[in-house]
């Protein structure tokens, strides 16, 4: 994985993380450079099979000023992402199943400069869950500061 671009931390908090894919996406131009300006917010973005092709969707990705409006992109559209048709086949098989949904994790460009996107198959945390979760962070959290005080 190479530089990342944006991470979805509400993803992680909110969701039990199953399995995780890579994916490409397709693009605009606008987009690719937005993209590399770090114009994106994941938090909203959930990925749906349509006709055996999965979209992501409410993935914002901002304009540039430098972009021209008439050339430009729509900032929420449905985006298609590239994946092996077994890939697609075992998300949708996951998703029939009570309680599962797809959520895209992070965008990151590889080592060959090409967008991709972590897509994760997830299940919702109970409240108590969430809970526990934040208990522990604050744990560790006091457990560093003993440590540097020393």
């Amino acid at each position: 994985m190479g530089e990342t671009i944006a991470t979805n931390k509400k993803a992680f908090f909110d969701y039990h993380i199953e399995e995780k894919f890579e994916a490409g996406l397709e693009l605009m131009g606008s987009e690719v450079k937005a993209i590399r300006a770090g114009r994106v917010n994941l938090k909203d973005g959930f990925v749906k099979i349509v006709k055996g092709e999965a979209f992501v969707f409410n993935v914002h990705i901002g304009h540039l000023e430098t972009t021209h409006r008439h050339y430009g992109h729509e900032e929420r559209r449905a985006r298609k992402l590239l994946l092996h048709k077994k890939q697609i086949e075992k998300m949708f098989k996951a998703v029939e199943k009570e309680g599962f949904t797809l959520v895209p994790l992070s965008l990151y460009f590889n080592d060959r400069n090409i967008a991709k996107m972590q897509v994760a198959i997830v299940k919702g945390k109970k409240l108590y869950d969430k809970r526990e979760d934040l208990k522990q962070k604050d744990i560790k959290r006091d457990i560093e500061r003993a440590l540097k005080g020393e």
